[in-house]
């Protein structure tokens, strides 16, 4: 697996993309109030309205369950079970050394 997508969280999203697109001049994808995909960024990424936590790293994968197995049986901890989203389905689990990650797949 790869890593695929970056994904930020921010208490408030209108500031932090106001601030993005004038620090750095990133354009978004607006996918309503709760969350906005990464334009001319450099990577695939999207910013969630959400607390505010560690950037979230995203690595994709053919095939979710199998990939569910791997981390698992390698010794990470699943933080939140397989779910649906816009365009496909993810999990999220945080490896021994406390780093938060998640997997995606279209399907």
């Amino acid at each position: 697996m790869k890593i695929d997508y970056l994904e930020f969280s921010s208490p408030d999203l209108p500031a932090t993309k106001a601030f993005f697109r004038e620090a750095f001049g990133w354009g978004f994808n607006d996918y309503g109030p709760e969350y906005q995909e990464l334009a001319d960024a450099g990577i695939a990424g999207g910013i969630a309205a959400a607390a505010l936590a560690p950037p979230l790293v995203i690595l994709k994968a053919d095939d979710l369950e199998a990939a569910l197995a791997r981390v698992t049986e390698a010794g990470a901890t699943i933080t939140r079970p397989i779910f649906d989203f816009p365009g496909g389905r993810r999990f999220q689990f945080r490896e021994p050394g406390g780093t938060e990650m998640a997997v995606w797949s279209e399907r």
